[in-house]
């Protein structure tokens, strides 16, 4: 098993920055590729930003730019640098892992999932 926590939401106002992080343990040995995901009230959930195990990363086109996804493999902790935050980007922000997957975020399918941290941008 896997277990994934995310830290680091809040509130802020648009184009302001936030760090989001996710601290993973348990068997992660296998776990090839990483990634965010969220999910805003009465919208269905959509892939953010995904990693593979040698640093390829690949984002959801309405992000590109803006944020910025990244992994330390020595403290298996999965980040993303948010800035220039809209009040589209306001969500529930979920860290989510998925074992022996080489792909984009569009086609992740992850096995694991944290409990999301609620990201929350004002105009």
């Amino acid at each position: 098993q896997v277990q994934l926590v995310e830290s680091g939401g809040g509130s802020v106002q648009a184009g302001g920055s936030l760090r989001l992080s996710c601290a993973a343990s348990g068997n992660t040995r296998s776990i090839t590729s990483m990634g965010w995901f969220r999910q805003a009230p009465g919208k269905e959930r959509e892939g953010v930003a995904s990693i593979d195990s040698v640093g390829s990363t690949t984002y959801v086109d309405s992000v590109k730019g803006r944020f910025t996804i990244s992994r330390d493999n020595a403290k298996n902790t999965l980040y993303l640098q948010m800035d220039s935050l809209k009040p589209e980007d306001s969500a529930m922000y979920y860290c989510a892992a998925q074992r022996w997957f080489v792909g984009t975020i569009a086609t992740m399918r992850p096995g694991y999932w944290g409990q999301g941290t609620q990201v929350t941008v004002s105009v």
